[in-house]
């Protein structure tokens, strides 16, 4: 009997009957599974090798519904849950590693804002502030189209969450003066609000990881510059430059969090800084269907030649089988705990379905590229591309592969408070 899933090369990575997901969820999935194929994969070659941010599919993703994914239905959005979005995005990496990384950018925007905010404690007025506010910014993106970005680093231990981030809002008059810099700025000179990790510091007052504030700056301020060359590795539609703040006046109104709700996000809510991995577990899935389709002789641009005779060729196609339904599997429950205040072996899963699926993406490109032979590895063909994307999920903030080892290991050693004194 023929597998029903060959006469789909691009099924479901997560099937709705085997992951036991409800309707409404397996049909947003599939929908962005569908937008990807159509929309994304032609045009990743291009962005790839110009290194030019894919502003059309950001904007082709508002008139899918896609760029308010996860506002709530209530503001005109799609109200997906984090394991719903997280599905979806993990689809939109099989196509475009790149566009899927930037978007993930700015549907946090509204991730955190919508149904990770409604999962923490707030004081009433903080409450009723939070959802005031935040309707502006889903008008923005619901109605306008608006694009937003998050830039986070600023190549030191901020973005680790070790000390409070060296970019500062200073309190003036209906407002703040933000300076500062951010490096490896996704979006930069694309989109139209960068959402900013900073320290509210006052005169005279230190800087505090729980003073950190989360505010939305419109591109063109005055005073916000981007500015260096963007000529990476991998992931290089992303075009990540250097995003520099000086002296830039933002209005309350543009907090996408109240003050001290990001700090108590951060230390309760920490599968918010796993939403990086969907992007790379997409592409472990194309470097594994790269395979299939080149060994059975089905793979657009190459000849109708078949490979899969081979012994090695099956036992590669075997091993790389057995890691991704490995992957795979520890990546879903993981995505699945998501909740506020997870529980410690809950959070030692994410930090390991973290590490796992940003290794073993490279991992299943590499073996890939050795499977096939020569012809991967030229640039008409997607799995080059795939290569270099994946090798950057390990290097990025707040949760690269050390920082994952690092946490594992010690917490799985240590309770709370323990120490060897």
């Amino acid at each position: 009997m023929n597998d029903p899933a060959r006469d789909d090369p691009d099924a479901p990575m997560f099937a709705a009957d085997a992951f036991r997901l409800d309707r409404a969820e397996a049909d947003l999935v599939a929908s962005a599974r569908r937008f990807g194929a159509r929309v994304l994969a032609p045009r990743a070659a291009q962005h790839d090798r110009d290194a030019t941010f894919p502003i059309e599919n950001f904007r082709d993703m508002h008139e899918e519904g896609l760029l308010g994914i996860c506002v709530p239905q209530s503001d005109g959005g799609l109200g997906a849950s984090y394991r719903t979005y997280s599905l979806a995005a993990a689809e939109l990496g099989r196509y475009c590693g790149a566009t899927a990384l930037s978007w993930n950018m700015h549907v946090s925007s509204t991730l955190w804002t919508g149904a990770l905010a409604d999962d923490l404690m707030m004081t009433v007025e903080e409450r009723a502030e939070h959802n005031e506010r935040r309707r502006l910014h889903y008008k923005r993106i619901v109605g306008d189209g608006a694009v937003y970005s998050q830039p986070f680093s600023e190549g030191g231990a901020a973005a680790a969450g070790a000390v409070a981030f060296g970019t500062e809002a200073k309190p003036v008059e209906g407002g703040f003066l933000v300076s500062g810099k951010k490096i490896f700025a996704s979006l930069s000179g694309a989109a139209d609000y960068y959402g900013v990790l900073c320290t509210e510091r006052g005169e005279g007052e230190g800087a505090s990881r729980r003073n950190t504030l989360y505010l939305a700056i419109p591109a063109g301020a005055a005073g916000v510059t981007v500015t260096g060359d963007w000529d990476p590795l991998g992931m290089r539609g992303t075009v990540s430059r250097t995003l520099l703040l000086a002296d830039v006046f933002v209005p309350e109104d543009e907090m996408l969090m109240p003050r001290g709700v990001y700090f108590r996000a951060a230390t309760s809510w920490p599968h918010m800084f796993l939403t990086l991995s969907p992007t790379y577990m997409g592409l472990a899935q194309a470097a594994y269907d790269f395979t299939v389709r080149y060994l059975r002789g089905e793979l657009p641009g190459t000849p109708p030649v078949k490979r899969r005779m081979y012994p090695t060729k099956q036992i590669a196609a075997a091993e790389m089988r057995i890691m991704l339904e490995q992957t795979k599997a520890l990546w879903f429950q993981a995505i699945s705990e998501a909740r506020a205040n997870p529980a410690k072996s809950q959070v030692l899963r994410a930090y390991a379905a973290q590490f796992t699926v940003m290794e073993n993406a490279n991992a299943l490109a590499a073996k890939a590229i050795r499977t096939c032979g020569g012809q991967a590895m030229l640039k008409n063909l997607s799995l080059e591309r795939i290569y270099r994307d994946s090798r950057c999920g390990s290097l990025m903030l707040p949760w690269t592969a050390e920082i994952c080892l690092d946490r594992i290991g010690r917490e799985s050693l240590y309770e709370a408070g323990e120490t060897d004194e």
